[in-house]
């Protein structure tokens, strides 16, 4: 029998060994970029089952990010702040929604350039319609711009055809993935399978998508971790309402009486009270007094006005943080009517318009060839001006402009594309036919002068 000092040492003194696990040995990264796998010819030990530089685990292990307000905020804490979640969603649904186009520059034979969409190129499909298997345009996009508010980044796998083209992107999980830039300034992504070890991804081989603020060039910052105290204070705010209505101290009034009421009549005044309350019809009304009593009813008092005051600097201070419009917040105190037209171009031009500018570049660099991005005739275009159109009155006095009749600078044909109506040849006769001017119409008459 081996003694348990000869024991320790043909287990080479491993301790916390458990034998019979079986799990995949994770990778690290080797001098020369590629991957190195642990040697496990022994009882694998708890510590090398573990990945302990899991953003998970981390998670996990801090419970979100504390607060000066004295509570953890997660990722809970922040979509059920209303204004939050009104910015979140009010951002990523635009972008989702809106069509996202490969246009293609070429030149004609006498030399003119010439804009089209390249509809034969498989990245057109993926951005227009299906980017995977089981997402939609608005889905996917929708998706990777809520992981680039609430985490900073998304990443999706790129899914190459036949001659290297993006035909797929299929979202990684959060977390998962991470940029490298080492000495040799070669850009990587080290990837965290699900089934554990890592693998080294290339930068043509991962879409990433980030939020335009970074502290070191590579990663975005999150809007959950940058907001934090301001989602803290109104969730502690939040909080300490409902205990307040929970302990039911937010009463209407007091009952005063300069005689002392015996207990079978203040049994019999609350009872009363109950009874007037129970379905609420009687609400609003007066009540018959006896015995002296006096109604005081409470008024707002300086800590409630100050927890209103509360609540509204934390919704502007969501609004400043997302660059959303107060009145876009379901914030009533702006009046609507006219203004809401330029409230619409204030969100394009100051909110959505980096984030359209972050979307093209970033498909660019992650999905073009390299010899596609050399020859510069591709291009990607978001169409935010379906967040511009006015209304049918403006349009046709824009329209109207358009066509002349002195200086026009739009076709007829190119008026209709913005309806999506069918262009026009010239040719067509009848009902079909775009309505001309008549001659009689365009000329002036002139008034008979009088010869007497």
């Amino acid at each position: 029998m081996a003694s348990p000092d000869d024991y320790r040492r043909q287990s080479g003194y491993r301790r916390s060994s458990e034998a019979g696990v079986q799990v995949a040995p994770p990778a690290h990264i080797g001098h020369n970029g590629g991957l190195a796998m642990i040697d496990r010819t022994g009882p694998i030990e708890a510590w090398q089952s573990m990945e302990m530089d899991s953003p998970l685990l981390a998670e996990f292990m801090r419970g979100g990010g504390a607060v000066a307000a004295g509570m953890t905020v997660t990722e809970m804490t922040a979509l059920r702040n209303s204004t939050y979640f009104r910015g979140e969603n009010l951002i990523s649904s635009a972008i989702g929604m809106l069509p996202t186009f490969l246009m293609r520059r070429t030149v004609d034979s006498q030399g003119r350039e010439k804009i089209e969409k390249a509809t034969d190129h498989p990245l057109y499909r993926l951005l227009k319609k299906r980017p995977n298997t089981f997402q939609t345009a608005f889905e996917f996009k929708s998706y990777m711009q809520q992981l680039a508010l609430r985490d900073g980044n998304a990443y999706g796998l790129i899914v190459p055809d036949y001659r290297g083209r993006a035909a797929q992107i299929i979202p990684l999980a959060r977390g998962a993935c991470k940029p490298k830039l080492p000495d040799d300034w070669v850009l990587t992504f080290e990837y965290r399978r699900p089934t554990g070890g890592t693998v080294i991804l290339k930068a043509n081989q991962v879409f990433h998508f980030r939020h335009p603020m970074t502290r070191d060039g590579l990663t975005g910052l999150s809007m959950k971790d940058i907001a934090r105290e301001t989602l803290g204070t109104a969730a502690q705010a939040e909080r300490a309402a409902g205990k307040m209505l929970k302990g039911g101290v937010m009463a209407g009034g007091a009952l005063e009486s300069e005689n002392d009421l015996g207990e079978e009549a203040i049994e019999n005044l609350k009872q009363s009270m109950r009874e007037r309350s129970i379905d609420g019809e009687n609400a609003g009304e007066w009540l018959v007094l006896e015995g002296g009593l006096k109604a005081k009813p409470f008024i707002t008092s300086a800590r409630d006005a100050q927890y209103d005051e509360l609540r509204k600097r934390t919704v502007e201070d969501i609004a400043r943080f997302m660059d959303v419009p107060r009145p876009l917040l379901m914030m009533d105190e702006t009046a609507w009517g006219t203004g809401i037209e330029q409230l619409g171009l204030f969100f394009v031009t100051y909110c959505l318009m980096k984030w359209f500018v972050a979307w093209e570049q970033a498909i660019e660099r992650s999905c073009f060839t390299q010899a596609e991005q050399d020859a510069d005739e591709l291009y990607v275009k978001f169409n935010e001006g379906a967040l511009l159109r006015g209304s049918l009155k403006d349009q046709a006095e824009f329209f109207k402009a358009a066509l002349g009749p002195n200086q026009a600078y739009r076709s007829v044909n190119e008026v209709r594309s913005a309806f999506d109506l069918n262009p026009k040849t010239g040719d067509e006769t009848g009902p079909d036919a775009i309505p001309q001017p008549s001659a009689a119409a365009a000329t002036p008459t002139k008034e008979p002068v009088d010869d007497r």
